[in-house]
């Protein structure tokens, strides 16, 4: 370990924390609110565009699709050019996306400006993981990192609350979806001021490019003070620049690994974003009323829920992550959220029980926040080596928005055939995979970036494969 990873690692908690922590945040802010503000959006354009729920599903989940475009490309980028060369282009496809939504003339043009905002949407994910959790220290890292995520929460909430208040003023229909769409393009573009104040990675300047000298200086200056380093020559001399896409694909290990992160990421994802981004449809057929008050007594509800059970579940999570453990964590969430998805699956006729189906709907919102939510969002980005950080956590987030995609397509269809219990019931068998999927995860709470990435560390996902394929051959 080099002094600066040293100094970086035991650093206390400082404003230049919190700065890092805001900077990358109000990129998931902005993600959050274009991913989920577009359910109650398709739920006014379509009666005024005469969409069919196939055309409906696609422009709810197209964004999702190219998100994993977005943070496929932008996470090798980051690791191939540096964290600052693209720390921000991604935040300016969120703005163009946006402000071009708001004025489509059709459904082929809404189409193509929501797959834009998606590159940018899903590039922001590997970028704002990557730098947190290389500004971080060693103690409170999953607490830093899970701060930025759970900026998903207020992005929500926020959408939620310009819905209710645009309806509420009986804003027409037509403007209201076009003023919700452009309102993204808002915090995407304080986002973009913000993030180029920021400096380069000094774990990326230290190891990848050798610059210790100036990743030394850059946060001294950054940190105010705070991290101070003497600048030593034996990084620059071992510096390997960043790993091949090759190198990295090939290597069983980090294979391992992803199956690990990506996996339980994109049957999370699968199972969230499919009820989240259905939600007013959700609640709607729960309720059982139709007429042109029903979308505001909608919104109001799942802003009730959404503010009871999942935001106390964000920032739960990171004030006990560190201390519970980012895996066990992980665990927790996926068992309490499968739980719920369960009873709701097999409970007679409670989807026509408003309350106890709004209570049940509740935990798994919360269990979902307090744990996997945020726990599969850390973890990605902290278990890959610095020369491939990126490129690991940008195909874990990429494969993650493909199950959100096929849960947001297939969600309406699946509620047709199925009913919302038979929905749920499959959703919670994806939250039992994932569960199982954790065990390929090794344990990183309170270990230095240097540590988990160590052979040591990851051999104890090959060792969970040992063990089960003993035990099955027994």
């Amino acid at each position: 370990m080099s002094s600066l990873d040293f100094a970086l690692d035991e650093a206390p908690l400082s404003r230049f924390h919190t700065k890092s922590v805001v900077t990358a945040g109000m990129g998931f802010f902005t993600d959050a609110y274009d991913l989920f503000v577009i359910g109650v959006a398709t739920t006014l354009i379509t009666p005024l565009w005469h969409l069919n729920s196939s055309q409906t599903g696609l422009v709810n989940s197209i964004t999702l699709i190219s998100a994993f475009v977005g943070a496929f490309i932008f996470g090798r980028l980051s690791d191939v050019l540096g964290r600052k060369k693209v720390y921000g282009i991604e935040a300016g496809l969120m703005v163009i996306g946006a402000l071009a939504s708001a004025f489509a003339p059709n459904f082929a043009f809404l189409i193509v400006c929501r797959f834009i905002l998606g590159i940018g949407v899903g590039g922001d994910y590997p970028m704002s993981a990557t730098l947190m959790t290389e500004f971080s220290n060693r103690k409170n890292r999953g607490k830093l990192v899970g701060l930025v995520f759970a900026m998903q929460g207020l992005g929500t909430v926020a959408g939620y609350i310009i819905g209710l208040a645009l309806l509420s003023a009986h804003v027409s229909n037509d403007l209201t979806w076009r003023i919700l769409l452009g309102m993204g393009a808002v915090p995407a573009a304080s986002v973009l001021v913000m993030r180029r104040r920021m400096p380069e990675s000094p774990r990326y300047s230290d190891k990848v490019l050798g610059k210790t000298a100036k990743a030394s200086t850059d946060i001294a200056s950054y940190s105010e003070g705070v991290v101070i380093t003497n600048s030593d020559n034996s990084t620059q001399k071992s510096a390997k620049g960043y790993m091949k896409l090759r190198e990295f694909l090939s290597n069983p290990k980090y294979l391992l690994l992803l199956l690990g992160t990506a996996g339980t990421w994109f049957v999370f994802d699968y199972a969230y974003y499919g009820n989240s981004v259905s939600a007013p449809l959700i609640v709607k057929s729960v309720l059982g009323k139709q007429g042109a008050g029903v979308l505001t007594e909608t919104l109001a509800l799942q802003l009730i829920v959404f503010s009871l059970a999942a935001l106390p579940g964000y920032y739960l999570a990171t004030h006990f992550m560190d201390r519970i453990g980012h895996r066990r964590l992980q665990w927790i969430g996926f068992l309490g959220m499968g739980t719920a998805f369960l009873l709701i699956g097999v409970i007679p006729n409670i989807t026509t029980m408003v309350t106890p189906f709004l209570l049940l709907f509740g935990v798994s919102y919360f269990f979902a926040e307090f744990g996997p939510n945020t726990t599969t969002f850390v973890l990605s980005a902290e278990m890959y080596p610095t020369r491939a950080r990126a490129t690991g956590s940008g195909i874990s987030a990429g494969m993650a928005k493909v199950g959100a995609f096929i849960g947001v397509y297939l969600f309406p269809i699946i509620k047709t055939d199925l009913g919302i219990t038979g929905a749920l019931r499959l959703s919670f068998g994806m939250a039992v995979v994932g569960f199982l999927l954790t065990l390929l995860i090794p344990e990183p709470a309170q270990k230095s970036l240097e540590e988990i990435s160590s052979d040591d560390v990851v051999h104890e996902a090959e060792k969970v494969i040992q063990t089960s394929a003993l035990a099955t051959n027994n």
